[in-house]
């Protein structure tokens, strides 16, 4: 009888072990990379549609896309490249000094970044050694690969270039070192400097400027014409902007001081002036953009006319642009299009210019009749056709084949949370759908749009990267993820569930919740809202979320549910629903987020007394403002890289959505944190990197000194030479190990 007492005890116990989750630790997450999902890096496509390359250990690979097969290697950066060196038919007639200078060594191994192939794939435009700067910008190395010549040159040896390119011929590359703009002929080894006064922190010719990169969305700032005789290129006179210092240490007696220009709200801008440099004739036009110069210039592109530029000018408020076209032989302009609106004109729009191969009509894409859409113009900036319509929002255009006549474009299509890939033709109006599997679809099309690569998820599975062909057949699966089932089994990750629900205003909002493996009804439980809330963002989409979707399993696994609700002036919802927040970014959302909170708190299973919030940046932002003015609603909240007070923040993201303070000083006033400190009376986590470059730590500073003026208590951490992001040697693990901490000890 004990025997068999004993058996089934053990036998219960192997049961019960097989089924038990396992515990998910902040150094699974953030350190062991327990959950990484493995991803496909982003395809180079190669001429013909049907091959792709690939950097991998170095060497970069072909493959063939419909089968998935190595066709073998293109360059192996492991080993040195037999009879590298200069193109000898450029020794000729240089002495043998100038030779020495002008060759680069190739390296046993040459440690490539990232490549680009020529137009005619003949050629590799290599990275290397890459130095990042801000957000999007970076310097590095930079070679070119021969594969007819077997050579490798270096494009210059007087220091790191930024933004290498080919022109059309790849005889030339063209790059900006130390703020001035320069070419390198391949076929003479000549270099040529086209510009002479850049200087730090004055003056950059065929660079972004910070605030035009960080909020524009770009750091190159030259383009080659079609034919590669004319370079366009923007100059930035930043003389007159303002300074911002941050402080680094990094062991060191003094700290290290880095000063760049930042224009905060209300602030001078750089200048811009936009050139056009004619390599045959050595000469520079200026181009015509008009007296005013409290402007923004936020793209130039040309056309297909190689002697025609075209140029985004912008006022200040952003609620008027014009699309500028500029003679690149005399400067002159006429406009080509002109939009305005009543609050702002969204940037997600700007690459979405596309000119036809024929020369005759453009694609352009607006949200001039409530929704986000793409239009078909003339070159007389006419239009021909709305080539999408209805009340659902294009979030992304992938382009035009123009030899069928179809464009391509991902949209919400079917719901503000789901995202499908569909395809319209620009002669009959009628698209299809590509993606009908529901969640999100993001895609890549080979160059002659005979395939695409989809990259689909949903808020409970990991992305499955799948060819398809450009009818819609899917060819083969790259990748499925599927180990990541297992994982989820074995740690007892729970589903994220969708809800809905209508707040006091009768607006409906969307949101997820993530409950405890034990849940039950009749229990009540903590609740951790996560929130970003900013203008056209969401965090309520059926799409795997990775990194924080681990975290907040582990706090299901501790007793919290988890909530995100995407608020008034997210996105995919239309322009009225996204634009509602203009001149009072901040009060509406908070609003809809104490809704949600007291929402939650009318759930049976909710604790009502133990609701917290945290969010990140924008949602620093927000969290803050909800433990202040929601001060009866909220226990605790956690505020990373937060804005205080939007007069600390860059002219181009917050004059968009708030004009400067002179203008609308009660939407500064009643919006941001700073002046609601003495409101504080649950607990408040404030985090914040001193050498945050965006989001500068001055916002925690000022918010601390006004907590202290108010004799409010609260917890902070900083993160010394930190950027926004807060990573790197053990950051990410101590900072949430110290959140979670303090959602135990408060929440």
């Amino acid at each position: 009888m004990k025997r068999l007492l004993f058996a089934s005890l053990f036998i219960l116990g192997a049961l019960f072990c097989l089924n038990a989750q396992e515990a998910i630790t902040i150094e699974d997450i953030y350190t062991k990379g327990t959950f990484r999902t493995r991803s496909v890096a982003g395809f180079k496509f190669q001429n013909d549609g049907k091959h792709y390359t690939r950097l991998e250990k170095n060497v970069i690979n072909k493959y063939d896309l419909t089968t998935g097969e190595l066709v073998g290697p293109v360059l192996n950066g492991n080993q040195i490249i037999e009879g590298a060196g200069k193109d000898p038919r450029v020794r000729e007639g240089r002495d043998a000094e100038k030779d020495r200078t002008s060759v680069s060594p190739l390296p046993t191994q040459l440690r490539i970044n990232s490549y680009a192939f020529s137009s005619d794939e003949g050629k590799l435009l290599l990275k290397t050694q890459t130095e990042r700067i801000y957000r999007r910008s970076s310097k590095a190395n930079f070679h070119v690969w021969d594969f007819n010549r077997k050579t490798l040159t270096a494009v210059s040896e007087a220091g790191k270039q930024q933004y290498a390119s080919f022109n059309a011929a790849a005889d030339k590359v063209a790059y900006v070192r130390d703020n001035d703009l320069y070419y390198k002929d391949l076929i003479s080894d000549e270099e040529v400097r086209i510009t002479n006064d850049g200087q730090y922190n004055h003056i950059i010719n065929g660079a972004a400027d910070w605030v035009y990169e960080e909020e524009f969305s770009f750091a190159k700032a030259f383009a080659w014409s079609p034919d590669g005789s004319k370079i366009a290129f923007m100059r930035f006179d930043e003389s007159a902007v303002k300074e911002f210092t941050m402080t680094n240490y990094r062991d060191g007696v003094y700290p290290e001081y880095v000063t760049f220009k930042y224009p905060k709200v209300g602030e001078t801008n750089s200048t811009l002036s936009i050139h056009i440099y004619d390599l045959e004739k050595d000469k520079l036009v200026k181009a015509d953009i008009g007296k005013e110069t409290n402007i923004y210039i936020p793209r130039i592109k040309w056309t297909k006319d190689a002697g025609t530029l075209c140029i985004y000018r912008m006022n200040r408020h952003q609620n008027e642009l014009e699309l500028l076209l500029a003679n690149a032989k005399n400067g002159k302009t006429s406009v080509l299009l002109k939009e305005s609106n009543a609050r702002y004109i969204a940037e997600a729009h700007f690459d979405n210019l596309t000119f036809l191969e024929d020369g005759k009509r453009f694609i352009w894409s607006s949200e001039k009749d409530g929704w986000s859409h793409i239009y078909l113009y003339d070159m007389k900036g006419k239009e021909i056709a709305q080539l999408t319509k209805g009340p659902f929002d294009v979030t992304r255009f992938y382009g035009v084949d123009e030899e069928r006549g179809m464009v391509y474009y991902q949209a919400a299509g079917k719901s503000p949370l789901e995202r499908e890939v569909y395809v319209v033709s620009m002669n009959y109006r009628k698209k299809r759908l590509l993606t009908p599997e529901a969640g999100t679809n993001r895609v890549q099309f080979s160059s002659t749009y005979d395939y695409f690569v989809n990259t689909h998820s949903t808020v409970n599975k990991a992305p499955t990267y799948t060819v398809y062909s450009s009818k819609g057949e899917k060819i083969r699966v790259i990748e499925d993820n599927a180990n990541m089932v297992n994982v989820q089994q074995n740690y007892g990750a729970q589903p994220v569930e969708f809800f809905n629900f209508k707040t006091s205003e009768e607006v409906e909002l969307n949101g997820w919740m993530i409950k405890p493996a034990d849940f039950s009804e009749t229990k009540q439980y903590p609740v951790l809202m996560y929130v970003y809330g900013g203008p056209g963002s969401q965090t309520v989409r059926n799409a795997f979320s990775g990194g924080n979707y681990w975290w907040f399993q582990m706090l299901a696994q501790k007793g919290y549910i988890v909530v995100s609700v995407d608020n008034r002036g997210t996105g995919a919802r239309g322009e009225e629903f996204k634009k509602m927040t203009y001149l009072q970014l901040g009060k509406y959302e908070t609003i809809d987020q104490i809704e949600a909170a007291k929402y939650l708190g009318s759930l049976d299973y909710i604790d009502a007394k133990r609701i917290g919030i945290f969010g990140w940046s924008y949602g620093g932002y927000m969290s803050s403002l909800c433990i202040l003015k929601g001060n009866d609603v909220f226990k605790a909240a956690i505020a990373v890289a937060p804005v205080t007070n939007w007069k600390w923040y860059d002219t181009i993201y917050t004059e968009r959505f708030m004009r400067d303070e002179q203008d609308n000083p009660d939407g500064y006033k009643d919006n941001s944190p700073v002046y609601f400190a003495d409101r504080l009376e649950g607990a408040y986590l404030l985090v914040h990197g001193n050498g945050d470059d965006n989001v500068h730590f001055q916002n925690s500073a000022e918010m601390a000194n006004a907590l202290i003026s108010a004799n409010k208590h609260f917890d902070t951490y900083f993160y010394p030479n930190r950027n926004h992001g807060i990573y790197g040697d053990n950051a990410r693990r101590h900072l949430y190990t110290k959140m979670t901490n303090f959602l135990l000890e408060n929440l």
